[in-house]
């Protein structure tokens, strides 16, 4: 019995990672990808923060249709079907970038990828909300680590390696692949347990049932302390992560050689920080670790601004280690990674704690209200940024200016209160755990 319990976990956790994978490939090339192939085609950088601002917005805002999701299904379209659906639609607002250079699409580019990340959105609500029904409580620590492993995978991939790529089979046959990534998934979210992936119930059954659980969540003061949270923990890593690309080249890194960081050390620094957040999400109260996690987002930005100020002052940058890398630029790529891992510990612990704040019966909509407010403070973070770099504040200093915007948390955070199913630690009482796995088996 415990053998079978820990092979369905098991398989629930390689599930969920694939199916973020398919959320992280195409926010890795929109966001991490694109805003270097932008700077490279001259585009100011306060127009490239503005791009990426209105690209976050989909996301911060897709629990207004998220209802959709969660009221309109039934015996015959589920969680599976709304995947899929958007999983269609991303990759066909993909298309005309498979077949003709950015520099020609420059007039449709923004129109073509918001239409994209409505779609992608779109998808993102179905797949938490089918996380939200399948993972038991006790280990929804673990299950985001994977997750988070899934999705920082899907962005190395396409946020980083893309870059590099492009030199090798051209920009055209990167997004070839990246549909064919997109496409693909949609056989793997039909791998989910039917149980949870649709709804016994029908009609006005399923409505009612989705409309009660909405109005107890929007009645609880944790909903919106949560949300209160959600939209500015992240700003001082959300901003950093987000235009760290642009401000790499603006110090003279090439882009193959940002690509890379990227690729490899930016990902494995956040794939650390996701397994650390993860395993300690399910052991200590998760309010403080999250609590932690933002101090340690904020200081480790600070790290990053002396680190800058103090090498573009140093002879580093007359020490090269290959024909277009320096010293200077190595050790500051470096200071960079505590960054990384202080976000993924921060997006693990955050995202436990918000499956803890959610209603399963109105799972799409209440975790992707708290997702799109994350979303949402990636957005104000990044057009923060964009608004200092537009009065010629330096990257650094802006970076800096968002991590200490983001520490609004910690106040909110000392204000929240669990839910009644929850201890004052945010971890799960044992002797409700089993009673409501099993109700979300059977949602």
């Amino acid at each position: 019995m415990a053998r079978s319990t820990g092979s369905a976990s098991l398989s629930r956790r390689l599930l969920f990672a694939a199916l973020y994978f398919s959320e992280g490939a195409p926010i890795g090339y929109l966001w991490w990808a694109m805003p270097a192939r932008l700077k490279d085609a001259g585009l100011p950088d306060d127009q490239i923060a503005a791009l990426i601002a209105t690209l976050a917005l989909p996301w911060a805002f897709k629990f207004l249709w998220a209802p959709a999701i969660d009221a309109l299904r039934g015996r015959f379209w589920g969680y599976r079907c709304w995947i899929t659906l958007a999983q269609v639609m991303m990759g066909l607002t993909l298309l005309p970038f498979a077949f003709a250079p950015l520099n020609s699409l420059l007039d449709w580019v923004g129109l073509l990828l918001i239409a994209h990340a409505f779609s992608a959105a779109t998808q993102d609500v179905g797949i938490d909300a089918l996380a939200i029904a399948s993972v038991e409580e006790e280990e929804r620590g673990r299950v985001t680590a994977w997750m988070q492993g899934g999705m920082l995978l899907g962005r190395a991939i396409f946020g980083g390696l893309a870059l590099k790529a492009e030199a090798w089979i051209g920009a055209e046959n990167v997004v070839v692949t990246l549909l064919g990534c997109i496409w693909f998934s949609m056989i793997v979210v039909w791998a989910a347990p039917a149980a949870a992936a649709t709804d016994e119930h029908t009609g006005r059954g399923v409505v009612h049932r989705f409309a009660r659980a909405l109005t107890v969540t929007l009645a609880r003061r944790s909903t919106w302390v949560g949300l209160v949270i959600a939209a500015t923990a992240g700003a001082g890593f959300e901003a950093t992560c987000g235009l760290i690309g642009p401000f790499l080249k603006s110090r003279g890194v090439a882009s193959g050689d940002v690509g890379l960081f990227l690729a490899i050390p930016a990902i494995a620094g956040l794939v650390l920080g996701a397994v650390i957040g993860g395993w300690a999400a399910d052991r200590v109260e998760r309010r403080r670790l999250v609590a932690w996690s933002v101090i340690g987002i904020a200081a480790a930005v600070g790290v990053l601004w002396m680190a800058d100020v103090s090498l573009a002052r140093s002879a580093l940058s007359d020490v090269t280690v290959t024909d277009t890398l320096t010293l200077a630029h190595l050790m500051l790529m470096a200071a960079a990674i505590p960054v990384y891992i202080g976000a993924g510990t921060l997006t693990a612990s955050s995202y436990a704690l918000f499956m803890d704040l959610t209603e399963p019966s109105a799972g799409g909509t209440s975790f992707s209200a708290f997702m799109g407010a994350t979303n949402l403070c990636e957005s104000w973070a990044v057009a923060l940024v964009g608004v200092l770099l537009a009065r010629n504040v330096d990257y650094s200093v802006a970076f800096v200016v968002a991590a200490v915007a983001s520490l609004v948390a910690l106040v909110a955070l000392r204000v929240l209160r669990m839910p009644a199913h929850l201890d004052e630690g945010g971890s799960v009482r044992a002797e409700e755990t089993s009673t409501r796995s099993v109700g979300s088996r059977s949602r």
